[in-house]
């Protein structure tokens, strides 16, 4: 099927109001690629549904049909998440935005798919509350609930699937079920809201979700450290969170991105290797201590410079710029796309992933960015280069296979934060052995015709 037929085309505008399904090729083109370098064919049609009963509706048709459906956020995802794998319907939910239900006293909200992380803190924010996990991009919750997102707070605060307490599913045939609860704890049975969080849109799709917020901080304290070697710098890591100071975001930039930064930014830091910092605490004098025991630990791991302090201003530039770092390296090499590594491991082995990243990188004489959440052990390497070069493409793709080998071989994974998607298929089998061969079973015995978001993850 390359197109819907004349009677296909009716029977999708009469689920939706006229303006809400279209054919044409500029949307269809717009849904083809995300940030990643992947990118699929060209859907049939593009659908924006704006209620669960619409998706209950619109999976239905397509499951008798046999119709694959690909559900789309912001198209922020960079492994090729919702990008399609065949022709089919794109269900965009960048229509279904509303805050259904704030609930300050419950510290918890419901929300629809395609709320942006950013609308949602900034509603959050007038009751003194946030919803914590931040993966940079202004990414819709119902794509982090998918991709289980998480970011530079992870090490404090968790990842998405700490956050989501209840859900609505729609599963592939038009069923729809509720998981979870609102209660803050619940014993009852098989946690089937964990296991659609970090499923890609490939068991059903998620019309509601009812999310744990918490408290803004009451105070805030940035600094940069400087090193005179990366290794040095992932080394203080360890050691900042095993001293219990409990760090809200640690961050580790090599010199090269930070003069990718300075020149875009003008933020005018040492081009050295760097971490970024943040603690949050409920007074200044208590923070003033921390700041006190880090530099401690900074300077006995070798650091050259810990400055604190940073004014808010200075602070949200700094975490801006580090935010848009990706985007910062696609901008400084036009034509290219970026491969980008990201790997985790146990905070005791970051050190060893760092020096043999940086290694692989150096052997292969490849531009390479060796940075990442240092904090929580997720190591980025973001490679520029042409996929249409194949040579120079494959040199990109074996330091990727070597890096994530490496770290699922020291018991960690293929992605941190980013999903599989489709560039991280190929890990699945070494990083999970039989229970990958479970987890297919599962999605047989949840979508046996294989029409949710096929070709991610398996």
């Amino acid at each position: 099927m390359e197109k819907f037929s004349a009677q296909q085309i009716e029977a999708l505008k009469s689920l939706v109001a006229a303006d809400r399904f279209s054919t044409g090729t500029s949307h269809r083109e717009l849904h083809r690629h995300d940030f990643s370098p992947h990118w699929g064919p060209l859907p049939a049609g593009v659908i924006w549904p704006v209620s669960t009963r619409e998706v209950s509706r619109i999976l239905a048709w397509c499951y008798d049909q046999e119709i694959a459906v690909f559900p789309w956020g912001a198209g922020t995802s960079i492994e090729g998440n919702p990008v399609p794998t065949r022709i089919g319907l794109v269900m965009d939910f960048t229509r279904m935005d509303k805050i259904l239900e704030l609930r300050p006293q419950d510290l918890q909200v419901d929300v629809q798919p395609g709320v942006l992380r950013k609308t949602l803190n900034r509603e959050a924010g007038r009751h003194g509350l946030f919803f914590p996990p931040d993966p940079g991009a202004d990414a819709t919750i119902g794509g982090m609930i998918a991709n289980n997102a998480s970011g530079v707070r992870t090490v404090k605060y968790g990842a998405t699937r700490d956050y989501v307490m209840r859900l609505t599913v729609v599963l592939p045939a038009g069923d729809t079920i509720h998981t979870g609860c609102r209660a803050p704890k619940s014993s009852a049975g098989y946690d089937l809201t964990r296991l659609f969080v970090g499923s890609e849109g490939t068991l059903g799709i998620v019309t509601e979700a009812t999310l744990r917020l918490t408290g803004l901080p009451a105070q805030h304290l940035s600094a940069v450290v400087t090193f005179e070697r990366l290794e040095d710098a992932s080394q203080a890591v360890a050691l900042l969170i095993a001293s219990g100071l409990e760090p809200a975001a640690l961050e580790l930039l090599p010199a090269n991105l930070i003069g990718l930064l300075n020149r875009e930014k003008e933020l005018g830091l040492p081009e050295v290797p760097s971490l970024f910092c943040e603690f949050h605490g409920i007074s200044d004098a208590a923070l003033d201590e921390t700041a006190v025991l880090a530099r401690e630990v900074c300077m006995d791991c070798g650091a050259t410079d810990f400055r604190s302090g940073v004014s808010a201003a200075e602070r949200q530039q700094l975490w801006q710029a580090r935010h848009e770092a990706a985007e910062t390296i696609h901008r400084a090499h036009p034509g290219n796309e970026t491969l980008i590594v990201d790997a985790a491991v146990s905070i005791s082995r970051y050190p060893e992933m760092v020096v043999f990243a940086q290694s692989v990188v150096a052997q292969a004489q490849v531009p390479g960015y060796v940075f990442g959440h240092a904090g929580d052990g997720n190591l980025h390497v973001v490679m520029p280069g042409d996929p249409r070069n194949e040579d120079a493409w494959q040199k990109l793709e074996a330091v990727n296979r070597r890096i994530v080998t490496r770290a699922v071989e020291l018991g960690g994974t293929c992605t941190g934060e980013h999903g599989v998607g489709i560039g991280k298929r190929q890990f699945m089998p070494l990083e999970h052995g039989g229970g990958y061969d479970l987890m297919k079973q599962i999605k047989t015995l949840i979508d046996p015709k294989n029409l949710m978001n096929p070709g991610k993850i398996f």
